[in-house]
């Protein structure tokens, strides 16, 4: 299953965290954006990236594609887990660690990679595994050669576990593993659910929800999920709801090992407030939740929004952002959002800008309220320049923002970006 959203998902090595956004006068600063790699469909080092870039404390990125590598041909669609470094002379170089698709290993990985303390890897594949239903897995370092891998989980089409798993892996203090599935669970719209490191090399999987009762979310998002100091989760769903529009939800451990879901907001296509989330859900430093869909809002091209939590536990929605359908703001956010160290707040929307290829853009503070938008960059099919992002960005203590396209670049496989300020 192919799935174009975006994701968040915590990390010991990097967080990608809050926003918030309103409607103000678009701004043009000039930035520079550079392709640092670009996938070819036709080599072996993959191609199609969509997950975010994670860095190292060393500056070297890491990211997955959903197809290409050694193994991807036949019926296998393969995928690589790559590594990014920089070397002299302004230039980086790209080593593929991990080529999927080999038999009985994952195919096609999409949602974030996360590091534990001791540098390890963890993500997941949507196909592939021992029944074709995707894998969770842990990727080691090895003094020399490609990175050793532990295949965790196999996921199952067997009607009580969830298959294709999205959005990537979080992490907890604890070192439990938590994920999305887009298929499967008891009533075959996704679930969420929980990896226990036990004995030997396979952890133990704990389904926590099941999505699709009633007027429960359905069909979670690349988004993936975040976790609060409590314990609990939140994530988006693109369906499902009270009206069929997509989904925020928290689930939240209860007494005697149980986990309990609600939906604290549900989207509305007929309101002004937006609808289908393609994006995961960000904090701020106090547990706001920010977001954003993709459709709808007042101009038709999408929201930012803000889901802010009172005393007696009900969640208050607000837009803070409508995306303009015109020649020069973007338009249909679909990946999460960051924010630097002064508040500005940074993400990419997949349509609209001078080209009609999608934005980078920053929001900003003004002075009384309120944000404005300078749109950092406009994507453009050229030949050249990736397009149609759709993947978080990443920042750097330099402040460079690096993030990937799917498609375009020199060789047509998707590009690796910096935009400089």
């Amino acid at each position: 299953m192919r799935n174009q959203k975006h994701f968040v998902a915590m990390s010991a090595a990097f967080l990608l965290s809050a926003l918030i956004l309103c409607v103000a006068p678009i701004q043009a600063f000039a930035q520079k954006e550079e392709v640092l790699h670009s996938f070819s469909i036709t080599d072996k080092a993959g191609f199609s990236p969509l997950a975010p870039l994670i860095a190292d404390s060393a500056g070297n990125f890491y990211g997955t594609t959903e197809f290409g590598g050694i193994y991807s041909g036949g019926t296998d669609n393969g995928g690589v887990v790559f590594e990014l470094s920089p070397i002299s002379g302004g230039h980086w170089t790209l080593k593929v660690l991990h080529n999927f698709g080999n038999g009985s290993d994952g195919n096609i990985p999409q949602g974030s990679l996360i590091f534990d303390a001791s540098g390890n890897l963890y993500g997941a594949t949507i196909e592939g595994g021992a029944y074709n239903a995707g894998i969770a897995f842990e990727l080691s370092p090895q003094t020399m050669g490609p990175w050793r891998e532990t295949i965790l989980h196999n996921f199952n089409f067997n009607g009580t576990d969830g298959y294709s798993p999205v959005g990537g892996l979080t992490l907890d203090a604890a070192g439990n593993l938590y994920g999305n599935t887009s298929g499967g669970g008891a009533h075959n719209n996704g679930a969420v659910f929980k990896l226990s490191s036990g004995s030997g090399e396979t952890w133990d999987e704990t389904l926590l929800h099941s999505f699709g009762s009633g007027e429960d979310g359905s069909t979670p998002e690349i988004g993936g999920l975040i976790i609060d100091g409590a314990g609990n989760l939140f994530g988006t769903t693109g369906f499902g709801g009270s009206y069929n529009n997509g989904s925020v939800f928290e689930i939240s451990p209860a007494s005697g090992g149980t986990w309990t879901e609600k939906v604290i907001f549900s989207f509305n296509a007929d309101s002004r407030e937006g609808y289908f989330p393609g994006s995961g859900l960000i904090f701020d430093s106090t547990g706001n939740l920010y977001g954003a869909a993709q459709m709808g809002g007042g101009y038709g091209g999408g929201v930012v929004y803000e889901l802010s939590s009172g005393s007696d536990g009900v969640w208050s929605y607000k837009v803070l952002y409508n995306f303009r359908q015109n020649s020069t703001d973007g338009r249909n956010p679909t990946a999460s959002l960051i924010f630097d160290s002064a508040g500005n707040l940074y993400g990419t929307t997949s349509a609209g800008g001078a080209y009609g290829y999608g934005t980078a853009f920053e929001l900003s503070l003004k002075a009384g309220g309120g944000w404005k938008e300078n749109v950092l960059h406009s994507f453009n099919n050229n030949g050249a320049d990736g397009y149609d992002p759709v993947v978080p960005l990443t920042l750097d203590p330099a402040g460079n923002l690096y993030s990937t396209t799917q498609p375009g670049g020199a060789n047509a496989g998707g590009t690796i970006f910096r935009i400089k300020p």
